[in-house]
């Protein structure tokens, strides 16, 4: 499990307007940590509009958006299967995108 993979992972159960069901997501965390906790640091992704806090993605050939508003930390056991990875540009700007969301 690296940094910028693609893996379905199932997010429930949730609350209110947390994203919901077994979808593809992004792993943000960085590779150290994924080596060694049980959890990894995810991105959901959506179909909708990109916006700041939604960065336009392609994965296997499917357009959506990385959900980076519903960021979350989840057990490695919720994690099904991996199904692609990001390519550099829309990495950069995932990160990036996160890195806005969260300055002062």
């Amino acid at each position: 499990m690296n940094r910028f993979e693609v893996w379905l992972v199932n997010l429930d159960p949730t609350i209110g307007s947390e994203i919901r069901k077994t979808r593809p997501a992004i792993i943000v965390s960085p590779d150290e940590l994924n080596q060694h906790l049980n959890t990894v640091i995810v991105v959901p992704l959506t179909t909708g509009r990109p916006y700041s806090f939604r960065v336009a993605t392609r994965v296997r050939g499917k357009q959506g958006v990385a959900a980076l508003d519903q960021i979350r930390t989840v057990d490695k056991r919720r994690l099904a299967r991996r199904v692609g990875a990001l390519d550099p540009t829309t990495a950069k700007d995932v990160l990036a995108g996160i890195a806005e969301l969260f300055a002062p």
